[in-house]
């Protein structure tokens, strides 16, 4: 399924970008932890991908 964008943009970015997440979540925001919370955010999402740096990405998949 193809989710529009600006959708994706209003639910995570807004509530993420320039924001300290221990103060924005309420769980411990791992690469981890932040992939599967945007999983849960956007209905249709079955994957998502998280890169903290160049060598460190977490991806969470849905079963």
């Amino acid at each position: 399924m193809v989710v529009d964008f600006t959708l994706i943009k209003k639910i995570i970015n807004d509530k993420l970008d320039h924001k300290n997440m221990n103060d924005v979540l309420d769980f411990n925001p791992t690469a981890e932890n932040i992939a599967k919370w945007i999983c849960d955010q956007i209905e249709s999402c079955y994957k998502v991908e998280v890169q903290e740096s160049e060598g460190n990405t977490a991806i969470y998949e849905k079963d």
